[in-house]
């Protein structure tokens, strides 16, 4: 739904992921690799070339879907109720501005795109829980 927007949003093949970690790492910015479901580009990038990754990194932003098809959501998104992931908000803190949530209503084709830090300013209320596997 975002990528056919066409805002440019793409869905990383397995080894085009493989090449954006890469590239973070070397940067110092530590992603943990199920932490992004797909890549906005600023401007044109090959995400098939390590070097024009690298030297494009400033223009891509990594993005976790969350998605909804309750109609009691709101344009905004507001009576929303979502997750968040630790390794999501460890990559959110350390990417920064380069790392966002993009929240889209399945039902309308709406979309909302947030930094960490935009959440929780517009949070009205934090739930911290656990998921254990055994």
């Amino acid at each position: 739904m975002l990528v056919a927007k066409n805002i440019g949003f793409t869905v990383p093949t397995a080894r085009q992921k493989q090449r954006l970690l890469i590239a973070f790492a070397k940067k110092n910015k530590v992603i943990y690799g199920k932490a992004f479901d797909i890549v906005k580009e600023l401007s044109p990038i090959d995400v098939n070339d390590q070097s024009d990754i690298e030297a494009n990194l400033k223009k891509i932003v990594l993005y976790e879907i969350k998605s909804t098809n309750k109609s009691v959501v709101t344009p905004e998104f507001g009576k929303y109720f979502f997750s968040l992931s630790t390794a999501e908000l460890l990559v959110a803190q350390n990417l920064r501005d380069h790392y966002k949530f993009a929240f889209v209503n399945t039902l309308t084709a709406e979309h909302l795109e947030l930094t960490l830090a935009e959440i929780f300013a517009k949070a009205k209320g934090i739930y911290p829980s656990w998921s254990i596997m055994f």
